[in-house]
């Protein structure tokens, strides 16, 4: 599908979900009234889709500012969060979101297929070039590169395979750009833990990386 046509529907998404939701509001709604629209959005009601998906809107705003601050060519914040939009709620079926963590859990999940998507394109059209290595921080790094990108997420399947946790904390903290303190109420753990775990993870991450 060409970008335009994609970037169009996605707009279109967002915004008759932002319409249907009385336009766009502040996020005033705590983390269990945002369970409760999606599990109403589950039984097939439209206005509870809508609501849940304005109130978070933002948010997921902030996250893909965060997660392109480095610069990812032609994907903004906005169209990254278009496209999102248009993964999640593109179809027919209402997609079957339980909770405000199985709701990022899935939009992170989802951004970084999109932005994986890109990187695809942007080697298609350089025609491939060696990887480079990088070091894995707390972030994606800035102006992470399209081979950079697809090593990463390759490494990232090969890890899902081994623990499929460690892969979602892999994308809420990279994809998602979300600080611990975000992600203690998403996952249920410790902020020590969680501290633990991605040091492990990273580490595990950088091996697979960096096997040929």
């Amino acid at each position: 599908m060409p970008d335009a046509i994609r970037g169009a529907q996605a707009v279109g998404c967002g915004r008759t979900i932002l319409r249907a939701a009385g336009g766009s509001q502040d996020v005033g709604e705590g983390d269990e009234d945002i369970t409760l629209l999606l599990q109403r959005a589950r039984q097939g009601d439209a206005a509870g889709t809508a609501r849940a998906y304005a109130l978070l809107y933002d948010e997921l705003h902030k996250v893909a500012r965060s997660l392109l601050h480095g610069g990812q060519g032609t994907l903004t914040p906005t169209v990254l969060v278009n496209e999102t939009y248009l993964r999640l709620c593109g179809g027919d079926a209402v997609l079957p979101l339980e909770s405000r963590k199985h709701f990022f859990a899935t939009a992170a999940q989802a951004m970084r297929w999109i932005v994986v998507d890109h990187a695809r394109r942007a080697q298609a059209q350089r025609h491939g070039a060696g990887l480079v290595r990088i070091e894995l921080d707390e972030n994606l790094p800035d102006g992470m590169k399209p081979d950079d990108l697809l090593a990463l997420d390759a490494a990232l399947d090969a890890l899902e395979r081994i623990d499929p946790a460690r892969r979602e904390l892999v994308e809420l903290r990279f994809f998602a750009g979300l600080g611990y303190e975000d992600i203690v109420p998403l996952l249920g753990r410790s902020e020590r833990t969680l501290k633990r775990e991605w040091a492990a993870t990273r580490a595990a991450l950088q091996t697979l990386m960096d096997s040929p």
